[in-house]
């Protein structure tokens, strides 16, 4: 029989584990494949950890891997990943934000269908502050402008896939990960499935804003190079603009002997001139430092014990 691989990235998750166990073990229960868990402890400072190895002693199919810190829920994903072995492997968030009950429409997708990567999306933000629903529209809205990956506005990370698309995605061993759009990146038939969105069964979201905006630039200069082109654009646009200013003011003076006056407004353009260069020297050095990293050669994660 087939296995499904569950990765389940954990991260101060004491509260909502036993509620995920229960709800998700019963379905998977009603599944025609074997299923395994691999629980990824991302440096949790609760009893997470503890509660994985007791899983991990009463039921042999819950395996977890504990990371040596904190190396963010993209680590996470991919050390799960790696110590999947089934032939399907879906991720899901112990927060039972992902509904395990779709776990076997997904499947049938991929077995009876001949999708290679059944994926979820939420149809709604009901229950979010409305301006982190605000940032979150406008920030698909831009990506999918200014990339050739398309990311589907309201993607969770909640997805099926074969082992195929489970490998191509291990292939790519980039430090500063973008999952959605590594999974758009790669290809493959995907079946999108619409749902309502759903509240934590317990605890706290550990994603704020500020977390989710660099999450977001993370994104756009991981598949995007149009910030880029957006300096430059701007660079040529001020120097024709300094230019034209410049035959402006020495027609003026010549034919209307008006001399040129205005300290105010000079300081004012030199800030504004001030300003748009360390912009763009802004958006160069984040580009530069995402690439210094990968140079580096670090590894996604490092595991200090797995099970």
């Amino acid at each position: 029989m087939e296995t499904l691989s569950i990765v389940v990235p954990c991260y101060n998750e004491e509260q909502s584990l036993p509620l995920y166990w229960a709800a998700c073990s019963q379905q998977a229960a009603q599944l025609d494949v074997n299923v395994e868990w691999w629980f990824v402890d991302d440096g949790s400072t609760d009893g997470t950890l503890q509660l994985l190895r007791e899983m991990n002693q009463r039921d042999e199919r819950a395996h977890y891997v504990a990371l040596s810190r904190n190396f963010g829920k993209e680590g996470a994903m991919f050390a799960g990943l790696e110590a999947a072995r089934g032939e399907y492997v879906v991720f899901m968030d112990a927060d039972l934000q992902d509904p395990p009950e779709l776990l076997e429409s997904m499947l049938r997708g991929i077995r009876l269908e001949g999708y290679d990567c059944v994926a979820t999306r939420r149809v709604n933000r009901d229950g979010e502050p409305k301006l982190r629903s605000f940032f979150a529209r406008a920030f698909y809205r831009l990506i999918n402008r200014i990339s050739q990956t398309e990311i589907v506005d309201g993607a969770r990370d909640y997805r099926m896939m074969t082992r195929q698309m489970a490998d191509s995605i291990l292939s790519l061993r980039e430090v500063s990960r973008f999952s959605k759009g590594i999974f758009s990146w790669v290809g493959f038939r995907t079946k999108w499935l619409a749902y309502q969105n759903v509240n934590r069964a317990a605890g706290e979201s550990r994603w704020s804003f500020w977390k989710l905006l660099l999450y977001s630039v993370d994104g756009i200069i991981g598949f995007s190079t149009m910030p880029l082109a957006i300096a430059s654009i701007t660079g040529v646009v001020f120097c024709v603009l300094a230019v034209g200013l410049l035959l402006f003011f020495f027609l003026k003076t010549i034919f209307f002997g008006d001399p040129v006056a205005g300290f105010p407004a000079t300081i004012c353009i030199v800030l504004l001139l001030g300003g748009i260069q360390l912009f763009c020297v802004g958006i160069l050095g984040q580009y530069l430092s995402k690439t210094y990293l990968e140079t580096k050669k670090r590894p996604i994660y490092i595991a200090r014990e797995k099970r």
